[in-house]
């Protein structure tokens, strides 16, 4: 009930962006290219939990990106979705990249506390992960969702934990529903959830997921945290055609886009 009041309350009062607050809709076009418009990047915690997979995300979570999941997450935004599962779509699509053949992606969700989803009236990552998996289909990639992880015991609120106890916190606390094995061979996993922080929950999904036979290929993230960005983010340089007078090849800074942002990382000679 909470959840259609809320989808008929966006649809009748009106609302300014979720992201900037400008009138004119729940996303503007900025928004929304903010969200979409990147296209998806590897990103990387640090440190990674062990059993972490490959890891790509639409945008980083900060500003317009992170007011846009708030709005959809804890405000019931629900509108919100739809433009969620685009961003979505694209991390999932360049994690799969390489899963190549007729099976469809099997995109598996990591599952919310049964009490948060109570309390917000919607699972947040199921919804744009069926969002998705929508756009793939459109787009001519098989792709479908299975929620196929629980809860096996209640866990401590994540908020104000440190990566390693993120990690202790969440170590077993998730398992695959009985008899699934079946499912999860259909296709290869790419794991999806709406945040990556310090991939704790990322890492015990797959962990869950192989355990029960699954063959987990990559993740996919909305979005995560900005300094995972700047984990992968490697030296990229421009070798100088022309030698020194000593015969050694100079390599010059190029520009390497971080979070959106341009950063001028130092050159090398060898």
């Amino acid at each position: 009930m909470r959840m259609w009041c809320r989808e008929i309350a966006g649809l009748v009062l009106p609302a300014g962006c979720a992201g900037c607050g400008r009138a004119g809709g729940a996303l503007c076009g900025r928004c929304r290219e903010v969200l979409c418009g990147a296209g998806a990047r590897p990103v990387r915690p640090s440190p990674a939990p062990p059993g972490l997979p490959p890891v790509h995300a639409a945008a980083a979570y900060e500003d317009e990106a992170r007011a846009v999941l708030l709005a959809h997450k804890e405000r019931g935004e629900l509108r919100l979705a739809a433009a969620l599962g685009e961003a979505l779509a694209g991390a999932v699509g360049a994690a799969g990249a390489r899963s190549g053949g007729e099976r469809p992606l099997l995109l598996v969700p990591v599952p919310s506390a049964r009490r948060a989803v109570a309390a917000r009236g919607h699972d947040p990552a199921r919804r744009i992960a069926l969002a998705a998996a929508g756009v793939l289909r459109r787009g001519g990639r098989p792709a479908r969702v299975l929620p196929v992880l629980r809860q096996l015991r209640a866990v401590t609120d994540q908020a104000g934990l440190d990566a390693r106890r993120r990690r202790e916190n969440l170590t077993g606390a998730l398992g695959a529903v009985p008899r699934c094995g079946r499912l999860l061979a259909e296709g290869p996993v790419v794991l999806v959830d709406d945040l990556m922080t310090t991939g704790a929950s990322l890492a015990e999904a797959a962990r869950a997921v192989r355990a029960a036979g699954g063959l987990v290929t990559g993740a996919a993230v909305v979005a995560a945290a900005p300094r995972a960005f700047a984990m992968v983010a490697a030296r990229s340089f421009t070798r100088v055609a022309a030698p020194s007078p000593s015969g050694t090849e100079y390599e010059r800074a190029s520009l390497l886009m971080i979070s959106g942002r341009k950063h001028l990382i130092g050159g090398t000679c060898q």
